[in-house]
């Protein structure tokens, strides 16, 4: 990346975050996020991925310093060399899934996700759907906790934790994972092609009623959701040399 002159921090409302920004800004400064080269947010996963949503339009990278918890998408926090780190630092590009979902009063309710699409049941009975792939039909009935649509860079996260796959960066694939599946009893999911259209169909809403989730934006009550990668959109991701998604999701596998 080229060096970077103007940089405008943003930090989660967690206190160690706050106390980083102020420190930072003392260091460089401050810049709008409209006139900054690049963006460095301050928290965990769940600011970045707010962040990376918010400066989408601008076209801006973003650079995260873990002040969270997790941090999977974040370097280390140090308040020294950074201009330095900043001009070394590698990009990734991703994209997207675009999430459709249609309720029960007939709304379509639309939303972007970086890490995962996923469906829940809301109450205390199983989920039941039926899942098809580019229009036709895969799985007639799926009964479960849940199903989720993943994305590489956040298939270390809820797909992870719910036996689904890490997926290597640029392996332009999705995964496909049930959560809690009863019937099939086995049935763990499936990997697609990243162009892939998936579709849950809800069977029984009303008895057992789903609720959808794009990057934490829930919609209750739905009857179908379909999900696509969105190609048009790019979020521009900055690591550390030696530290990007690729590392991570690899070495992820090995802890």
């Amino acid at each position: 990346m080229r060096p970077s002159n103007s940089i405008a921090f943003r930090a989660s409302r967690a206190e160690s975050a706050q106390e980083a920004q102020a420190a930072l800004e003392a260091l460089y400064g401050q810049s709008s996020v409209e006139e900054a080269d690049v963006v460095v947010a301050l928290g965990g996963d769940g600011f970045m991925l707010e962040t990376l949503k918010e400066v989408r339009p601008l076209g801006k990278p973003v650079y995260g310093m873990n002040r969270g918890t997790v941090g999977f998408l974040m370097n280390e926090y140090s308040e020294t060399d950074l201009r330095e780190r900043l001009a070394g630092a590698e990009e990734a590009v991703i994209n997207p899934l675009l999430m459709h979902a249609g309720r029960a009063d007939g709304t379509v309710v639309e939303g972007l996700a970086i890490n995962e699409v996923s469906l829940l049941r809301q109450g205390p009975q199983a989920a039941r759907m039926r899942i098809s792939v580019d229009g036709r039909p895969r799985l007639e009935e799926l009964v479960c906790d849940g199903a989720l649509v993943a994305t590489p860079a956040g298939s270390t996260a809820y797909n992870y934790s719910a036996h689904g796959p890490i997926l290597p960066i640029g392996s332009e694939v999705l995964a496909l994972t049930a959560v809690a599946p009863f019937r099939p009893r086995r049935w763990r999911g499936a990997l697609l092609p990243k162009s892939a259209r998936v579709r849950f169909d809800i069977l029984d809403p009303g008895k057992r009623p789903v609720m959808a989730d794009a990057d934490g934006s829930p919609v209750e009550d739905v009857h179908w959701v379909e999900v696509q990668s969105e190609p048009a959109v790019e979020h521009r991701i900055l690591f550390d040399p030696g530290h990007g998604l690729e590392e991570r999701l690899i070495r992820e596998q090995f802890l």
